[in-house]
């Protein structure tokens, strides 16, 4: 049997004694808590705040939590160190919590003291918590989209199933030959975290192509930088040489060459190539 609360199911059984110390909790502050798509919220703002919200930087990651603790612990705890503006917990289908969480303080000053007071703080006997700098990743990569997909269509279609977009850059595969990925850029980590949860539960499908979506990897984003940067192919750079275009021979050279440079983040090679000898064949000597 399951009990419904703020659009959240839980399952009855499981950590009760947990979920009716939460409960009572909540109605002795008067604290609100909203649990949407397996995260509960609390703040974001919190009573009586006045003003916009924090600047970036002002967020922690708590990691290694015990599944049967929750905010009633959790809040009072992280808030003994500073002024919360939200604190998001990870929640599973059937009323535990996921392990981790997220505090965004009121200034960059809090969220380091939480992190020098917290971090392998003992939140049971031999339990020792992880508390660091959240990543605040905003940006997700969509993989495997056809070769005919326009940008106008992708963002259509991202707009009617997420919020909080702010940019979709369309970019060819560096792995697949006439295939494109996306980078999609949105306003705040928790708008991309949904974002990421609504793409791949929804199973979308563009130009019959299924989207495979995940988180932007840094490496990734250097490389496709580079690409944005990089000279065209067919030509080479060099000493004050005028620019030549090159035969296919020379050009799959130039494209290993660029792609291991790539890959080991190093800049854009320049050299010089000259032809010393074409062959009756057909053959040429550089």
């Amino acid at each position: 049997m399951n009990t419904s609360r703020d659009g959240a199911t839980w399952t009855n059984g499981i950590n009760d004694a947990s979920k009716m110390a939460l409960l009572a909790w909540e109605k002795e502050t008067g604290i609100k808590l909203v649990q949407i798509n397996g995260q509960r919220r609390y703040g974001g703002p919190p009573p009586g705040w006045v003003g916009g919200p924090p600047p970036a930087g002002t967020e922690v990651y708590i990691a290694r939590l015990p599944q049967d603790i929750y905010e009633d612990t959790l809040i009072p705890l992280f808030g003994s160190v500073g002024r919360l503006y939200e604190f998001r917990l990870m929640m599973t289908f059937s009323g535990l919590n996921r392990g981790f969480a997220y505090a965004r303080y009121a200034s960059r000053e809090d969220a380091r003291s939480a992190i020098a007071t917290f971090h392998r703080f003992q939140l049971r006997h031999g339990c020792a918590i992880i508390v660091c700098w959240s990543t605040e990743k905003r940006e997700l990569l969509i993989n495997g989209l056809g070769a005919l997909v326009s940008q106008q269509e992708l963002e259509a279609t991202l707009r009617r199933v997420t919020e909080g977009i702010c940019s979709v850059t369309l970019h060819a595969s560096p792995s697949q030959k006439q295939a494109k990925l996306a980078v999609l850029k949105y306003r705040s980590h928790e708008a991309a975290a949904l974002a990421k949860k609504a793409l791949v539960e929804g199973n979308l499908r563009l130009r019959a192509a299924k989207m495979r979506v995940e988180w932007l990897d840094p490496q990734l984003k250097q490389e496709l930088q580079l690409c944005e940067e990089e000279p065209p192919s067919s030509w080479v750079q060099g000493g004050e040489s005028p620019a030549v275009p090159l035969p296919l021979s020379l050009q799959n050279v130039l494209d290993c060459l660029n792609t291991l440079c790539w890959k080991h983040h190093l800049r854009t090679p320049l050299f010089m190539a000259k032809c010393v000898q074409v062959n009756p064949n057909g053959w040429q000597r550089f």
